[in-house]
């Protein structure tokens, strides 16, 4: 049974698979949003890999960690953030400077911080990883 946050709970089990060591986590049930998530941790190195996996009902992902991930979750409520306001949001939510990364939803779809801010583009956080 899940909660009324799936993208907190995916987030959540993975956190608590990489604290006692797992090498592979599944995230049911699976939506574009954990999908879009996981590709951006996909990206920046926290995961070696995920794939969906159809059971007829919502789907699921199964996902290979590598044991990169030393805390990540949700921001809730979703702040929104500028272009140039990144950095207000790192000292919030990652321990330091260049450690870590904000996952970001913007009009051009869901990206880290550092992409964003590259493109110019602001959004709203929702989830952060380091």
């Amino acid at each position: 049974m899940t909660g009324n946050d799936p993208l907190s709970s995916a987030l959540s089990g993975l956190n608590n698979a990489e604290s006692v060591g797992h090498l592979d986590q599944t995230v049911s049930p699976a939506s574009n949003e954990i999908g879009s998530v996981l590709e951006v941790f996909y990206d920046r190195g926290y995961i070696d890999g995920f794939s969906f996996v159809d059971d007829g009902k919502a789907g699921e992902f199964e996902v290979e960690l590598k044991g990169a991930i030393n805390e990540c979750g949700p921001v809730k409520p979703r702040y929104s953030a500028g272009a140039d306001e990144f950095e207000k949001w790192e000292k919030r939510f990652l321990p330091a400077r260049d450690y870590g990364t904000l996952v970001v939803t913007t009009s051009h779809g869901i990206m880290s911080h550092y992409e964003a801010r590259e493109a110019g583009i602001g959004g709203q956080v929702i989830a952060y990883v380091y």
